[in-house]
């Protein structure tokens, strides 16, 4: 670009800017400098007139910088490495997504475990060791008649998810071997309960091995399923009681779990799946905290996990602070039937993906996975409002929220990627990656209720673009 064609574009972008600073928050859409293609890019709207969608307007670098906010990219700084984004695959899900015909069940499945090039690319699951919340009833894999106990575990058996949850995870291995699976159990079996109830009720110190030895043949039958679990914890929000199936764990007693029973437990199976503690929300950090605090526990620990129902996704960075060589992961968080989709593809790209990437997190996780138009199945008392990422109904599937805001970074962004530091300005968030193929990844969320022009720079160039209020692009160069 020649120096009068350059000051042309600047008092364009000048222009431009003054106009959209009194809009509606539509806003102009600017064009980018006339520069050598090189960046693609995808966004999704608040409005729905975007779903991730590539754009096709030719983009590049270019020498010359206008006066819009800057957000600069360096891939010489380089923070955590990414395991992968998805969802929890619940009973539930498992149960409707199996209900389809076999053609669109393998459609479905191959759009969101396929590769990029077919679909979005998902390389995480979690997935519950007996019933979640969103299962259609309670259970677990060791269930007994009122009064009596099996601490030897002689009854164990994973006949429970034969019918639908085994299946489709053999399927979706089949499309992504390499797709890491986090499980975890919403309660021990009643039996093991100092309540004897599927709601709330502690552990009781008498079955702690026979819980620790629980895992241990869940993650074998698994594998001998040909499933294997790459990490679990040890209970799912253990300071939640309430929910149906649930267990209360306080952060002394999962220390003495995992110190006493469920790490020399996997230790003499020779079992290597990491093991991750809390898997609740940010504003207890003090839990994992103090679990970690204890050296005898924290040896068999690879990190920590959080959900943010609850405190601030920054929460996440003081494990890391504290304990430098351990891992922190972002495991849970659901969307609402009674939600908004501009709303909470803000909130949920701001917080869940952007957040939790700027707070050393390996992963992403968004909640159910799939669910009928009734927001079923789920237990008596179990979450009656949550929307999966997929409505599965009688003709078929829908997308929902969920499924685009885990695809602008599940489907550019592989395991094994680095972030690199990237700036937010104003109301612009953003989390950068370094891919292992060397190509880098900037996803922009414009956090505002009015259109976003901005620059982006990156090895002494710059982008000139522009983003709608409330809406969100993957960059990819």
């Amino acid at each position: 670009m020649n120096k009068t064609l350059s000051i042309l574009f600047i008092l364009c972008m000048l222009a431009a800017c003054s106009k959209s600073g009194s809009g509606s928050g539509n806003g102009p859409v600017i064009p980018p400098p006339v520069t050598v293609p090189g960046i693609s890019f995808w966004t999704t709207t608040a409005d729905h007139s975007s779903l991730l969608l590539k754009q096709t307007t030719a983009a590049g670098f270019a020498a010359t910088s206008s006066v819009l906010p800057m957000l600069t990219v360096d891939s010489t700084q380089t923070f955590q490495t990414i395991d992968g984004f998805g969802y929890t695959l619940t009973q539930g899900s498992a149960d409707v997504i199996s209900q389809l015909v076999s053609s669109q069940r393998t459609a479905l499945l191959t759009e969101l475990f396929g590769s990029a090039e077919t679909g979005i690319s998902v390389n995480y699951l979690r997935v519950g060791i007996g019933a979640t919340d969103l299962s259609s009833t309670v259970y677990s894999y060791d269930d007994m008649p009122a009064g009596q106990t099996d601490p030897t575990l002689a009854n164990f058996s994973l006949a429970p998810d034969q019918a639908s949850m085994i299946p489709i995870l053999k399927q979706i291995l089949l499309i992504n071997p390499n797709i890491k699976i986090l499980a975890c159990p919403w309660s021990a079996p009643v039996w093991m309960k100092d309540n004897g109830n599927s709601v709330g009720g502690s552990l009781l110190p008498a079955y702690y091995q026979a819980y620790a030895n629980y895992f241990v043949k869940y993650i074998q039958g698994m594998q001998a399923e040909g499933i294997p679990i790459n990490a679990i914890t040890p209970q799912n929000e253990p300071l939640n009681p309430s929910n149906n199936p649930s267990l209360y764990m306080t952060a002394a007693q999962q220390a003495v779990f995992i110190k006493n029973n469920l790490g020399p437990a996997f230790a003499a199976a020779g079992i290597t799946t990491k093991i991750i503690i809390y898997d609740h929300n940010c504003d207890r950090p003090d839990y994992p905290l103090e679990v970690l605090s204890d050296p005898a526990a924290r040896a068999y620990i690879d990190g920590a996990a959080f959900h943010l129902y609850a405190g601030n996704i920054a929460a996440m960075s003081q494990i890391a602070a504290a304990y430098p060589g351990k891992n922190v992961y972002f495991t849970e968080q659901y969307t609402s039937s009674t939600g908004n989709f501009g709303g909470d593809l803000q909130w949920h790209m701001k917080n869940v993906i952007v957040g939790s990437m700027r707070n050393n997190s390996r992963i992403a996780l968004e909640w159910n996975l799939a669910n009928d138009a009734s927001y079923g199945p789920h237990t008596t008392g179990g979450c009656n409002s949550c929307l999966g990422a997929i409505t599965i109904s009688s003709g078929g599937y829908s997308h929902n929220v969920a499924f685009y805001i885990i695809a602008h970074a599940s489907k550019f962004i592989p395991a094994g990627s680095k972030r690199i530091a990237s700036d937010n300005f104003g109301t612009l968030n953003t989390a950068a990656f370094l891919r292992p193929d060397g190509k880098k990844v900037l996803i922009v969320m414009n956090d505002s209720n009015t259109a976003q022009n901005f620059n982006i720079k990156f090895n002494g160039k710059w982008l000139s673009t522009y983003l709608a209020a409330g809406s969100v692009s993957t960059y990819v160069w």
